[in-house]
């Protein structure tokens, strides 16, 4: 990550959710300097799932920061966020047990996801053990 690149992407990060006006100037900044930096991209999912709540292009920038960089810890977690959003269940179980294979990704978080997925699918005594061997991750 470049200088340059890397002070406006954390700018962005840090406007980020609170002056959006600001968060996508800096992103835009990031993403010229370079088009292929998955954090930036990651962020730009983001900004496209939780904030303007349009699903299909927020999976459109999490699949593209995957595709450039497939070892970011950041980028899992948001994205099967996204697809737990938009009820692609079957995307996000298989992303699950992807990140739960990365190393040193935050298994606790990705297992609460698990057990959300869960009860989407109204399996609420599955959702239990994930939930479980999350608390036991977190102590």
């Amino acid at each position: 990550m470049t200088l340059t690149k890397s002070k406006y992407y954390f700018e962005a990060l840090d406007n980020y959710p609170y002056s959006l006006p600001n968060c996508l100037e800096a992103l835009n900044y990031a993403l010229s300097y370079d088009p292929e930096d998955a954090d930036s991209l990651c962020l730009m999912g983001r900004i496209y799932s939780e904030m303007l709540i349009d699903y299909e292009k927020a999976k459109l920038y999490f699949e593209e920061a995957i595709q450039c960089n497939i070892t970011n810890l950041n980028t899992p977690q948001y994205y099967i966020r996204c697809l737990l959003d938009n009820e692609d269940l079957e995307e996000a179980e298989k992303m699950i047990e992807y990140s739960l294979k990365m190393k040193g990704i935050d298994k606790c978080r990705i297992l609460i996801q698990k057990s959300l997925l869960f009860e989407i699918r109204l399996e609420y005594k599955k959702a239990l053990a994930p939930f479980k061997r999350s608390q036991n991750l977190c102590l």
